[in-house]
């Protein structure tokens, strides 16, 4: 793993939103193909975490909170475990969003 330094940026850009914005920077000068896949996963998974918590809070209901943490952390583990296995294997259902969306990353 020493000399895969994309492989690294990708594995940190999955260890919280600060993480991500680490990879984002690590990635800059370089723009590897695969970490900077990997971090647009990661912070897709994120920010949409973060911009549907707060609406997903007003349920009121642990069933509905049970599924919205138990679909992001799916997500998570699928994109987390791609890095570390070193395949670009887009997160279900979103991935193709935030490829779309972040391209610019």
């Amino acid at each position: 793993m020493e000399n895969q330094p994309d492989k690294k940026i990708a594995i940190i850009g999955y260890f919280t939103i600060i993480g991500c914005i680490v990879a984002m920077i690590m990635n800059g000068e370089k723009k590897y193909p695969f970490a900077s896949f990997h971090t647009r996963q990661a912070l897709g998974i994120f920010l949409l975490f973060f911009a549907l918590g707060y609406p997903i809070g007003y349920f009121d209901s642990w069933m509905v909170t049970m599924g919205f943490y138990l679909f992001f952390f799916i997500l998570w583990i699928y994109g987390f475990i791609g890095a570390l296995q070193y395949e670009q294997r887009e997160v279900p259902v979103l991935g193709k969003l935030f490829q779309k969306l972040f391209k610019g990353i």
